[in-house]
């Protein structure tokens, strides 16, 4: 009983997402428990129930709305509702994918901050985390870094402190098993999140995102080119899937069609199933795939196989 105390009485999880709790009139903390379970915010209403029960909460609530998250205990999420409603927060949602501009234009568009500020934050503002030493202070250094997420804010939080936030929430990512996988695939901490960053802009369906790992993990180990066409979208600033002969001709170091390994930094913000894709990734033969109009994709272990993917599927 006490093991099973000690677990339901721990947060969810150790990162994890934040909710809004409305609390009506009448609501009660029964009723609360179970609106906490059901978004997977703790881990067993019972034992909420009870916890409530001990300290009266019932006779203490507030109606309004409450910013709860994942990451706090029940006893944490309690002492916040008897403490009353919070000033109601912003959410603020940042895809998978979004380039650093993009996640900037999406936090000026919520009115907190503006461009330029962000712009300076990024570039001379410091940040002390380990992952981001011996990168160049400059506009680019916290490309991939800040992480895609659904973020609750107050207005009047400062624009340092939400990209602070972002990387704070990356930083969950890098667990010691994590690291320890790095060190075994030879594998740098950015360049993971390099990598990441294609694989997460490259696949079309969830399946296909180890696979596609995999395929660029082989194209680097023999020295092939990664030949990645969200690269080529990246520095032409489009969203086109196919590029042609003069596209992929366009010089920049972040081309890799035209450039050997990865390019000099993320190219966009990879998710959590991007950034696991890359160290889980699966081993085949393959060093060739082609998307299909569905999104998914088909792979390929020689150019002439790849040639007839190419013909039949990109009609």
């Amino acid at each position: 009983m006490a093991a099973w105390w000690y677990w339901a009485t721990q947060p969810y999880a150790e990162s994890g997402k934040s909710e809004i709790i409305a609390v009506t009139q009448g609501m009660n903390a029964s009723q609360i428990a179970q609106e906490l379970e059901r978004r997977q915010l703790i881990r067993n209403a019972w034992a909420f129930r009870f916890l409530a029960s001990q300290q009266k909460v019932d006779s203490k609530l507030y109606a309004g709305e409450y910013l709860l998250s994942a990451e706090m205990s029940p006893q944490e999420m309690i002492q916040k509702l008897i403490a009353g409603p919070e000033v109601a927060a912003t959410r603020i949602t940042i895809p998978e994918g979004y380039n650093t501009a993009q996640i900037i234009d999406q936090l000026v568009s919520k009115k907190i901050g503006t461009k330029e500020e962000y712009q300076k934050i990024i570039a001379k503002d410091t940040f002390e985390y380990a992952f981001l030493q011996g990168i160049p202070a400059d506009g680019t250094r916290l490309d991939g870094f800040l992480f895609p997420d659904t973020y609750f804010v107050d207005q009047k939080t400062s624009p340092h402190a939400i990209i602070d936030m972002m990387l704070k929430r990356f930083e969950k990512e890098v667990t010691p098993e994590v690291q320890t996988r790095l060190k075994e695939m030879n594998l740098s901490l950015r360049d993971w999140v390099n990598l990441s960053s294609i694989v997460e802009k490259e696949t079309g369906k969830e399946v296909d995102r180890p696979i596609i790992a995999g395929v660029f993990l082989n194209r680097l180990r023999i020295g092939m080119p990664l030949q990645s066409d969200a690269t080529v979208a990246y520095v032409l600033g489009t969203n086109k899937i196919i590029h042609t002969l003069e596209d992929i001709k366009v010089q920049s170091p972040y081309n890799t069609y035209i450039n050997k390994g990865l390019p000099p930094g993320p190219i966009a913000s990879p998710g959590h199933a991007s950034l696991d894709a890359v160290i889980n990734s699966t081993k085949t033969d393959y060093l060739y795939f082609v998307a299909k109009k569905d999104g998914s994709s088909v792979f390929a272990k020689t150019h002439e196989e790849q040639l007839r993917n190419q013909a039949k599927y990109l009609e």
